[in-house]
């Protein structure tokens, strides 16, 4: 696997788990959401999936700028 795929699931993972963190948060001081573990963790693998992709674009162009 090269660094550039490595990178971006890496970066896919932060985003799903910090979406979870903060739904455990938010059920720890306010009580409840109107969707299901199950929906939370569909809806993190989303994120997921959608920062990994974004990372996986994006990665290249931020180089060529050099930042």
């Amino acid at each position: 696997m090269n660094r550039r795929t490595k990178s971006s699931l890496l970066w896919g993972i932060v985003g799903g788990m910090t979406f979870v963190v903060l739904a455990q948060g938010y059920l720890i001081l306010f009580g409840s959401l109107p969707i299901g573990w199950v929906g939370l963790a569909a809806i993190g693998l989303l994120i997921a999936a959608v920062v990994a992709t974004v990372s996986y674009t994006v990665e290249p162009r931020l180089a060529a700028v050099g930042r």
